[in-house]
């Protein structure tokens, strides 16, 4: 069995980034349990989520929550900002170094997102995260768009299905390998 942690971003009095009312913390949280759900279906894969309501935690705990469940993946999913509003769109993904399972697993979550129609930016190497640099297993965390660009918000309402389905198709694949 493969036990899976699914991190929705913020919570509580976090809430991210915020546009136009639109809050992250709600965003991130809808999503991973979407992705929790695909999964679900899976008989062989365990899957845990760091919160399931309107809770905050720090991204210490949430790591230490993953090592203490002697988890295999950790996915952590966020939605972007930028200072400049409309100037940016798409995916990035944030590892702590981009070689072994979990450049993996952020290159087949990217791909996926992809062949959706997501664009893909880049994967960065992020070695001052919480939820990178202290879990114990391969982590990746997901930046599904931008807050504060109008197109990347009606494609995540437009295809919140599709991208639920892309990141668990993504995750099934690494783990097929693992």
């Amino acid at each position: 069995m493969t036990t899976i942690v699914l991190d929705a971003g913020h919570g509580g009095y976090d809430y991210g980034a915020v546009w136009e009312g639109r809050r992250e913390k709600d965003d991130v949280l809808a999503l991973t349990l979407a992705v929790g759900q695909i999964l679900s279906q899976n008989p062989d894969l365990n899957i845990l989520y760091t919160r399931e309501g309107d809770i905050y935690e720090s991204p210490s705990q949430k790591a230490a929550e993953a090592n203490n469940a002697a988890a295999d993946l950790f996915v952590s999913i966020h939605r972007n900002s930028t200072p400049v509003p409309e100037s940016y769109s798409g995916l990035e993904t944030l590892v702590y170094s981009d070689t072994g399972v979990a450049a993996d697993l952020a290159r087949n979550i990217g791909s996926e997102l992809e062949a959706i129609g997501f664009p893909n930016l880049a994967i960065t190497e992020r070695k001052n995260l919480a939820v990178l640099s202290q879990t114990n297993m391969p982590a990746v965390l997901l930046e599904i768009g931008y807050m504060n660009t109008a197109r990347d918000n009606v494609f995540f309402d437009e295809n919140f299905t599709g991208i639920a389905q892309a990141i668990a198709n993504g995750i099934e694949t690494t783990v097929s390998g693992l």
